[in-house]
């Protein structure tokens, strides 16, 4: 391994030679924390508040779910933005603040761990609200409160244990590019099980986004039949029309937010496995003397914004589950029925012109 003085040496070398320091900037994991901090607190107040007042079992299930979600999105976000600022302080050196190697693994059993949580807890809202509108009866009589408390606990439970692999011998966690935090290794090395650790994660991480979609899909079209059976002009079927507008709207950006965050990161994962690259080796003396030096660096700085990308689903989904349909969607569906009255009445004022015209063009 190369010391903590020429590593640094060569970080600064290929930020001069490649332009890459603008990837590298303490401003994004600053923004990131406070940002994540803020969302994720605001939707934890506003579900102990409605958790306290609901009665229903249905609707706690799913505020359970949420501050869950939150919970375990600021905790990652506080558990994990310190370090890398501290790296960022420190010369961007990991040595100098972690000559074990302890807060590297430690730095990526919290990302193992945190990102895998969020993606499973996703699914299972999703398959809860696909089982809500296809199957309600069934749904009303076995999912209470204390089946998502286990549920939530043992989704919990089974991912720390996935993440402490490497603890135990099977896989790794190494410094990635650059060289400001940790994460699994993507290439087959001496470690026993190495492969086998960085593709599971990322065929566990597929899998839960596959499922998290298609539990979407089947919601809203549960949701858009229900609602034409109930078409009419009264007020219940109004209510079912801005209801169904409002969940469309909020699947479809919990589905766009998904794939827009993770799936960079999952399917770049299982590219560098297969080819055996790993970011780690940005930081290598290798990397320098590569014919290829600036493609090489433009992958491990892409590596770099899919785990951003990754890590920004920590802060956006208190939004798109909860904060979001609170402010911004009821008034979106105040917008979309006041244009849709207007479009109405338009009409109704031409056809009644276009009666009256004929009336007065009629021989006498």
């Amino acid at each position: 391994m190369l010391d903590a003085n020429v590593s640094k040496t060569l970080r600064q070398s290929n930020c001069t030679n490649n332009s890459s320091c603008g990837y590298a900037s303490v401003g994004f994991p600053i923004t990131m924390m406070i940002t994540g901090m803020v969302g994720n607190s605001l939707a934890l107040i506003l579900v102990c508040i409605s958790y306290r007042k609901k009665e229903n079992k249905r609707k706690k299930s799913f505020l359970l779910c949420i501050g869950s979600l939150a919970l375990t999105d600021l905790f990652g976000q506080l558990l994990t933005s310190p370090i890398v600022i501290s790296v960022y302080q420190s010369g961007m050196d990991w040595d100098r603040i972690d000559k074990s190697g302890k807060l590297c693994a430690f730095f990526g059993v919290c990302m193992t761990t945190f990102g895998l949580c969020a993606l499973f807890m996703a699914s299972a809202m999703a398959i809860e609200r696909a089982l809500a509108i296809t199957n309600p009866h069934w749904y009303s009589n076995h999912m209470k409160t204390s089946v998502t408390k286990q549920i939530l606990a043992v989704i919990w439970g089974l991912v720390l244990l996935f993440a402490l692999l490497p603890v135990a011998g099977v896989g790794d966690y190494t410094q990635q590019w650059p060289g400001t935090w940790c994460f699994i290794s993507t290439v087959d090395a001496e470690v026993p099980g190495n492969r086998f650790f960085s593709t599971t994660f990322a065929i566990l991480g597929i899998s839960a986004l596959l499922i998290t979609l298609f539990c979407n899909v089947v919601t809203i079209r549960g949701v858009v039949t229900r609602c034409k059976t109930k078409s009419g002009t009264s007020q219940s079927s109004k209510q079912w029309e801005r209801l169904t507008t409002e969940t469309v709207i909020q699947l479809l950006g919990i589905m766009c937010v998904l794939l827009v965050c993770w799936s960079p990161l999952l399917v770049l994962m299982l590219r560098m496995i297969s080819t055996q690259v790993s970011s780690d080796q940005c930081n290598s003396k290798g990397a320098s003397n590569r014919t290829s030096n600036q493609d090489f660096h433009l992958d491990c700085n892409f590596f770099l914004t899919a785990i951003r990308l990754a890590s920004l689903n920590q802060i956006l989904d208190p939004w798109v589950y909860l904060l979001l349909r609170e402010i911004l969607l009821r008034k979106f569906c105040i917008m979309a029925n006041a244009v849709s009255n207007c479009s109405s009445e338009d009409q109704k004022e031409t056809h009644t012109a276009l009666n009256k015209q004929n009336q007065e063009t009629k021989p006498s």
